[in-house]
């Protein structure tokens, strides 16, 4: 049977008034969050556990404001626990210890504690091994926050001890529900301030948030405080002095920065264009360093391109160049081209496979000598060791090739690595090099 989240006030809790309008609109229960809809639907194993009060520890994995607080929050009511939160950008193992210290207090009372470590990803693995004993004993429920990748950022003893829930970020839909909640809501919200405004702009402020249910709500206070010196309503010029400085999430050194730079990468690769552009306009929008882009554009050319359009890398060079000696925002047009050119030209990634397939024979096989024809013969005492002996020149021979001698070890025997695929260029390169390996393999079988 589920049970209604009881209403646990803090002493000294600061009056509604003073705190910010996000704080105030805090959901509740589980049905006033906005969002989320697979992992707390009704049934979910999560909201069962919580409405039932039997909460476990857990990591909730998710972007800013998409309601990882609130949900710790709610465990922490549903389970009639104590909630105590600390932030790892603010806390030492010193406090660390004192809050945990007070939970085992607690519990030998018979109370819980539902201990909530915000960005618990910044904890070193020390700290994060003291939540351990803890958690075995039962004397707290972890709940660690975090938007980086878990997997990445937090040790295994720590993730073998919770369950690890990802949350998403919340849709503009969701977002204009709860500023339409918040703007009908007279006691925690802004309802009775006579404050108009219509849909459009509800769904410019829930844009403007990038997923983020706080800064909505943030932007949406915001623009009621200007809008009451303008009659109360909230207009379209009321909105550009709100979100004339707005920006998209973007983690320079995060998961985020990785996926993106994965798109687009893989956006090339597939010979789309538009998409290329996109993730490309969506890093620079999101502050990479344009110096950055051009080094990974540059490794696109030669790892997906290749020889399929040699013009790739020469052009990526040059753009590289154009934006050194442009800067941005300028130079940013340059970057954007090569882009637009990788994806739309011929890929092929043979000169890339080649040359892993040799770097793995040079490994394997060890130092192998050099064939004698090979080697160089500068003195008598060489020529007469028989260095460069039965070298063929290949300019006197005919078509320039001499096709009976091996350019490899006697021990490796012949290797073929480099496999042109049939685009672009190496089309060419493929049947040039298809003919002369027949030769060679010929005249090797007559020798």
């Amino acid at each position: 049977m589920s049970r209604k989240a009881p209403a646990t006030p803090p002493l000294f809790a600061p009056p509604e008034a003073l705190k910010p309008l996000a704080e105030r609109m805090r959901p509740a229960s589980l049905d006033d969050m906005v969002g989320q809809r697979r992992l707390l639907s009704s049934g979910s194993a999560l909201r069962r556990a919580v409405e039932s009060g039997r909460v476990h520890s857990m990591i909730l994995w998710g972007p800013p404001g998409c309601g990882k607080t609130t949900l710790a929050l709610l465990l922490a009511r549903y389970a009639e626990a104590e909630f105590v939160a600390i932030s790892a950008v603010l806390s030492g193992l010193p406090q660390v210890r004192e809050v945990l210290a007070a939970a085992e207090a607690r519990f030998a009372e018979g109370r819980r504690t539902v201990l909530f470590v915000d960005e618990v990803h910044r904890f070193n693995k020390t700290q994060q091994d003291a939540f351990l004993p803890h958690i075995e004993r039962g004397s707290i429920l972890f709940v660690g926050a975090t938007t980086e990748n878990p997997s990445f950022e937090l040790n295994s003893a720590l993730l073998s001890r919770c369950r690890v829930h990802v949350l998403e970020s919340v849709s503009v839909d969701d977002i204009v529900a709860a500023l339409q909640r918040a703007l009908d809501d007279g006691e925690r919200g802004l309802g009775g301030q006579g404050i108009e405004v219509d849909a459009a702009r509800l769904r410019d402020i829930a844009g403007a948030a990038d997923g983020d249910v706080r800064r909505a709500l943030t932007l949406l206070e915001i623009a009621a405080e200007l809008a009451a010196d303008e009659g109360g309503r909230i207009t379209e010029t009321t909105l550009a002095q709100v979100l004339a400085d707005r920006t998209r999430r973007f983690d320079k050194g995060g998961e985020q920065f990785y996926d993106q730079i994965s798109a687009l990468h893989k956006s090339v690769r597939s010979s789309n264009p538009d998409g290329a552009l996109y993730w490309f306009a969506r890093m620079l929008d999101g502050g990479c360093d344009p110096a950055y882009l051009a080094r990974r554009i540059t490794r696109m050319a030669v790892e997906d391109i290749g020889l399929a359009d040699p013009r790739g890398l020469q052009i990526c060079v040059e753009a590289w160049d154009t934006y050194d000696r442009l800067g941005s925002p300028e130079g940013d047009l340059a970057l954007a081209q090569a882009v637009i050119y990788l994806a739309s030209t011929a890929k092929s990634n043979a000169g890339y496979v080649a040359f892993k397939a040799a770097q793995a024979d040079v490994r394997e096989a060890g130092t192998l000598d050099v064939p004698l024809h090979l080697r160089n013969a500068p003195t008598k005492l060489m020529k007469s060791l028989g260095y460069g002996s039965g070298y063929q020149y290949d300019h006197d021979a005919p078509e320039g090739i001499a096709l009976g001698q091996t350019a490899f070890p006697e021990a490796m025997g012949e290797r073929v690595y480099y496999r042109p695929v049939e685009r672009g260029l190496e089309i060419k390169l493929k049947e040039k090099l298809d003919r002369l390996r027949a030769s060679r393999e010929q005249a090797r079988g007559e020798g």
